[in-house]
């Protein structure tokens, strides 16, 4: 055990309840994690997972806020998280305590909601500030997980800590990572996800060269039960040659090694700072891995397996049941770490399956038998995205589910130091990590998108541990020839591949979305708005909050009453030009004299606008709607 290091301010010790009443804390076992979460994920009073539940919802079967009475919503409490900078993901509420987290140094809250957030405990780790400069897109963390009487905590370091539910004392610590310094690049900003007895979770910084990892910890005591790389020989990724298929077909041997040059695998990237789902019947974990290192695709030859990848493990020994990856030999940084979101018998071509839908940033919208891997479905969802035709469906070409690249958009193609233009989306895809939310109700996906397109061009960089391995300058701006925005809000129908409505938004939508059994659907914008939809995109309620909105919008009942929280503090990789202060023409400078690796950096509205792996130029006209802040919002109907 390891609690060195943190500060603790203990308040008096809630526990948690159960709906029944029953004390769900003290569970002996952590073989019953599982059942407590599924029961405790079932009620809709509480919130207990980061997305809800193990699919990926974000539904909830609330509905005493309807489409009718949203517009009276108003204010009930609101807590300062005393961080400024990008505030993603979203509180977990078990019982009558809330749990809120921070971006770096990552504390964590308990409130009670009882007496309108007081709080109960509060955790501040210690952390190398050196960590805070190898965040390649602000100092974001995805949220806590709760799991028999603990509390997980991801934090900057790589550190994994299990805190005591009911007094934030730590129960134990590990190293995610092999340094906790940023000496190689290894950050943490996801969720972990608590599956049985294992707590799940994944790292970053492909941006560094970083190997990527998923790994499972025993819950009990923090040590390690699997780990499987991204990349590499098949005893490290966790693949058997035989039996681990792709679309259908065995891998075969080594595949996280053959389609590299060298040995480059080993600074291939593929981190898994997405978000991770279960499914009990089939046992297996579903999550997504991320781009290759470099950026450069001139200098990484081949598909770069298992990078861009879709990935189902079983929980209980790492291995992998199949894969998919969607951008193979990637050049854009179209990381493939989104939700993967978790159906039962949606309706395809007449027949019900059990899916897998996800929205990768490629701009394609996945559909796929969860348990064999099977590809169902694969079609754009935002009409601008160019960069590929279309994705091949026939299992008997030899091009089935890869994307057909246009040449025009291929920064492979068009060589190093010529800057590929008009690619659609940019690098930060048609939508990244922010997730959508399914309503069982409708059987349709409400999606937060980015309407964004870029200039790309690649340079050849060399790998140092700990320093940026990136290798391309991007510029990004609202998709041309559209209604001039960044972002749209969008229902998916993903049986067909079709959107259904799409409702314009000034900036992208970096929120997470919410839809509840009162047909409304809630969502946040970078401008610092929450607002309410109905189901056919109309409308009916907005409140700007005093930060952009990158979080989670989440929904819980206290005391006979439901209630929508939301944390807000503009950051994350939308919003880097504020919370990092790169809109100053000397910062932006000092991001490029440490990332580009010596290369020139053009004049000075060049040099503004390319920073923050470009995202400071596209989003510049944000600073005139709101400014750095980190505030959980609660929301109810009047008295």
């Amino acid at each position: 055990m390891r609690q060195s290091g943190k500060r603790l301010i203990a308040r008096k010790a809630f526990l948690p309840l159960a709906a029944a009443g029953c004390l769900v804390a003290g569970f002996a076992g952590t073989a019953l994690a599982n059942d407590e979460l599924t029961t405790l994920s079932a009620n809709p009073k509480n919130w207990a997972m980061p997305a809800g539940n193990y699919a990926n919802h974000r539904y909830s079967e609330l509905k005493q806020i309807t489409k009718d009475n949203v517009k009276n919503l108003q204010v009930k409490w609101s807590f300062s998280t005393g961080v400024l900078r990008g505030h993603e993901g979203g509180p977990l509420v078990i019982g009558d305590v809330m749990y809120v987290h921070t971006p770096f140094p990552n504390i964590v809250y308990a409130l009670d909601l009882n007496k309108d957030g007081k709080i109960l405990w509060k955790y501040e780790p210690k952390q190398d500030p050196n960590v805070i400069g190898i965040m390649c897109c602000d100092t974001v963390n995805r949220g806590v997980a709760y799991g028999d009487g603990k509390i997980i905590l991801n934090q900057a370091d790589t550190t994994v800590v299990a805190l005591d539910a009911k007094t934030g004392k730590v129960v134990w610590s590990i190293k995610n990572g092999d340094k906790t310094d940023g000496g190689k690049g290894e950050s943490g900003t996801a969720a972990p996800l608590v599956v049985k007895d294992k707590v799940i979770i994944g790292v970053s910084g492909a941006e560094f060269g970083v190997r990527g990892w998923t790994a499972a910890y025993n819950l009990k005591d923090g040590s390690l039960a699997w780990k499987a790389y991204s990349t590499g020989p098949d005893a490290e990724t966790l693949l058997d040659p035989e039996k681990t298929t792709h679309l259908g077909k065995p891998v075969g041997k080594d595949s996280g090694m053959n389609t590299w040059e060298g040995e480059q695998w080993k600074t291939g990237g593929g981190t898994t700072w997405g978000w991770f789902s279960y499914d009990p019947k089939t046992n297996l974990v579903y999550y997504g891995t991320g781009n290759p290192s470099t950026w450069n695709p001139v200098q990484r030859p081949g598909d770069n397996r298992w990078s861009m990848t879709l990935m189902a493990r079983d929980a209980d020994t790492g291995m992998a049941k199949w894969l998919y990856q969607m951008t193979p030999h990637d050049e854009w940084d179209y990381d493939g770490v989104n939700e993967s979101i978790l159906v039962d018998g949606l309706k395809i071509d007449g027949k019900p399956r059990d899916v897998l839908v996800h929205m990768d940033r490629n701009g394609f919208g996945y559909t796929l038998d969860r348990a064999t891997g099977e590809l169902l479905v694969a079609k754009k969802y935002d009409p601008k995205v160019n960069w590929a035709t279309e994705v091949v469906m026939d299992p008997k070409s030899k091009e089935y589910g890869r994307p057909q690249v246009v040449a025009k958009y291929s920064t492979q193609q068009n060589g190093e130091d010529s800057n590929s233009t008009g690619i659609c989306p940019a690098a930060l895809g048609s939508k990244d990590q922010q997730p959508a939310t399914y309503s069982p109700k409708t059987g349709l996906f409400y999606v937060p998108t980015n309407h964004v397109c870029m200039d790309y061009e690649p340079y050849k960089v060399s790998y140092t541990a700990g320093q940026p391995y990136v290798g391309a300058t991007v510029s990004m701006y609202p998709a041309p020839d559209s209604h001039g925005g960044m972002g749209n809000f969008i229902a998916w129908d993903a049986a067909k591949g079709e959107i259904v409505w799409s409702k314009p938004e000034q900036f992208s939508v970096w929120s997470g979305a919410l839809a509840t059994a009162g047909d409304v659907v809630f969502y946040g914008t970078l401008e610092g708005y929450i607002k309410a939809v109905d189901l056919n995109g109309k409308e009916l309620y907005r409140f700007k909050t005093p930060s952009g909105i990158i979080g989670n919008i989440n929904t819980f009942e206290h005391g006979g009453k439901q209630y929508i929280a939301v944390l807000s503090g503009v950051g994350g990789w939308a919003g880097i030009g504020l919370a990092g202060g790169l809109l100053s023409p000397e910062n932006a400078a000092a991001w490029h004299g440490a990332v580009d690796q010596g290369r020139a950096q053009g004049d000075q509205t060049a040099t503004v606008g390319t920073a923050g792996l470009g995202a400071v130029g596209g989003y510049a006209a944000l600073a005139d709607y709101t400014t750095l802040g980190g505030q959980l919002t609660v929301f109810g109907l009047p008295e």
